[in-house]
C-alpha cells in the first residue's frame, strides 16, 4: 500500500517515513501541499498524511481537494489543541486527527486501523493473518481448507499447549463429531504439506503443539 507523507518538517517527515516503510508500507513525500496534491495525482495512494501548518498550500486545502475527487482515507497532523480545530480538521474531509507531539508509533496503529490493516503472526517464516486467515510462507500465498485453517489457528491460539487429539477434535470439529481420532493425523500431515514440517511439532503418543518462540 502507498502512504503519502506530507509535512514542512524534514525532520518529522524523514523519522515517519522510516516507521511507515518499517511496516511495510511503500512511502512517498511532500514538503509543502502543492508537491502533496501533485503526488495524489501522479501516484496511487492509499492513505495520506497531512500537516495542517505547510506552504503553498495549506492542509486543510490539500484535504478538501483530495476528498473532492477520492476516497483516500486522511490522516491530519497538526501542532493545533483546541476542540475548534480539530471539528474543522475532520469537517474538511479527514478520517482522523493526530496532535503534535505524538508518538510514530501511534501513527502506525492510526494508518493500519484506518486502512484495515490488522497485526499479523509471524512464525519461523510462516506469517498468518488472523482477522483475514489469510496465509503467507516466504512471501507466497498458501491456501487452507476451511479445516485446515481451522486446525491450523486452534494450534497457533494455544501455542506452547501440547493438545491431544481429543482436544482438537473437539475445538475443531465440535462436540458432535462422530468421525475417528486419525482424521486429526490427516489433517495435520495435509498442512504440513503446506506450511512445512517445522510449524507443527509431534508429542508422540500425546498430540500435537505449535512452540512459542522466546
Amino acid at each position: 500500500m502507498n502512504i503519502l507523507i506530507a509535512d514542512d518538517s524534514p525532520e518529522m517527515v524523514q523519522i515517519l517515513s522510516a516507521y511507515i516503510k518499517k511496516a511495510g508500507f511503500t512511502v512517498f513525500t511532500a514538503f509543502d501541499g502543492e508537491k502533496a496534491l501533485e503526488l495524489f495525482y501522479t501516484e496511487k495512494i492509499d492513505l495520506a498524511i497531512i500537516d495542517w501548518m505547510m506552504p503553498k498550500v495549506d492542509g486543510i486545502e490539500v484535504i478538501k481537494t483530495i476528498k473532492s475527487e477520492s476516497p483516500v482515507k486522511i490522516l491530519m497532523l497538526t501542532a493545533k489543541t483546541t476542540g475548534d480545530d480539530e471539528f474543522l480538521s475532520l469537517s474538511s474531509g479527514a478520517d482522523d486527527f493526530l496532535t503534535k507531539p505524538f508518538h510514530p508509533k501511534v501513527l502506525v496503529l492510526r494508518v493500519k486501523k484506518l486502512l484495515g490493516v490488522t497485526e499479523t503472526i509471524t512464525i519461523k517464516k510462516l506469517v498468518i493473518d488472523p482477522a483475514k486467515l489469510n496465509f503467507w510462507k516466504n512471501d507466497q500465498r498458501i491456501d487452507l481448507t476451511k479445516k485446515e485453517s481451522d486446525l491450523l489457528m486452534f494450534l497457533v491460539n494455544n501455542r506452547g499447549t501440547i493438545l491431544t487429539r481429543e482436544q482438537l477434535l473437539i475445538g475443531v470439529w465440535g462436540m458432535d463429531y462422530d468421525g475417528v481420532a486419525r482424521t486429526v493425523d490427516t489433517h495435520i500431515r495435509r498442512l504440513r504439506e503446506k506450511i512445512g514440517d517445522e510449524i507443527i511439532t509431534t508429542k508422540r503418543g500425546v498430540g500435537y503443539l505449535v512452540e512459542k518462540e522466546n
